[in-house]
């Protein structure tokens, strides 16, 4: 088993023989850990700047599931509106938000978080490598704050680590600068 990373967690990292069979088992397996209620991966190109959000797991059918089937473009504002985003472009530590609702607006613009994604808490979990973003996983929870542990902490740094080269794999196959 891998320091920190749980067993079922760690049997995905290691069984999985695609990064698509990876993150399709990795989000509900993230969100079964974490206790969340929406649990995603938002995987972006840095050179064009192209994203989606190509894996989401919801605990339930009352839980907003975001989901894009293709690949779209990053407004040029989104470093402005959202302090988060800024953040990891800058390939600064993963983000654990406990309360939407009291946190900082140099951390995160409660605005664009109420209108974009409507969660309480969650953790903006920055897969860089090569001083690019590559992509955020983002577990979160809508109806109340939640305390992230040092253990989870932890176990989330070392989920990133492990799967953000395949995260770039992934990207590249996808070949978006023909998309």
């Amino acid at each position: 088993m891998t320091d920190h990373i749980p067993p079922a967690i760690d049997h995905i990292l290691t069984a999985s023989p695609t990064p698509e069979a990876l993150f399709d088992a990795l989000m509900p397996a993230v969100g079964e850990f974490l206790a969340c209620d929406r649990c995603f991966l938002y995987l972006r190109d840095p050179k064009t700047r192209l994203g989606r959000v190509a894996f989401c797991w919801i605990r339930h059918s009352g839980i907003p599931t975001v989901y894009d089937q293709a690949w779209k473009l990053e407004p040029a504002s989104l470093p402005d509106i959202d302090p988060m985003f800024a953040a990891a472009l800058r390939t600064e530590p993963s983000l654990f938000i406990e309360d939407v609702e009291t946190t900082s607006p140099e951390v995160l613009s409660q605005e664009f978080e109420r209108k974009s994604f409507g969660h309480r808490a969650l953790i903006h979990a920055h897969l860089c490598q090569d001083g690019h973003l590559w992509g955020v996983l983002q577990p979160c929870l809508f109806d109340r704050p939640r305390k992230w542990t040092a253990a989870e902490r932890k176990a989330i740094d070392a989920i990133v680590q492990a799967i953000t080269p395949k995260a770039v794999a992934y990207i590249k196959a996808a070949n978006t600068t023909n998309v």
